[in-house]
């Protein structure tokens, strides 16, 4: 199973008052900043703290 995309590159494509969304711009996959967010806080968390 290849690795997943880490979303090393992302940028903004859409706003509203709410939320903020970003694209990776390397596998096209379009989140929610705040998720993008907690995924780079998850990765730098040990394994068994995860």
């Amino acid at each position: 199973m290849p690795d997943a995309c880490k979303h090393p590159r992302v940028r903004v494509v859409s706003r509203d008052e709410d939320a903020e969304y970003v694209e990776c711009e390397l596998c096209g996959e379009v989140f929610d900043a705040s998720e993008f967010r907690d995924m780079a806080i998850e990765e730098k968390l040990p394994q068994d703290e995860a």
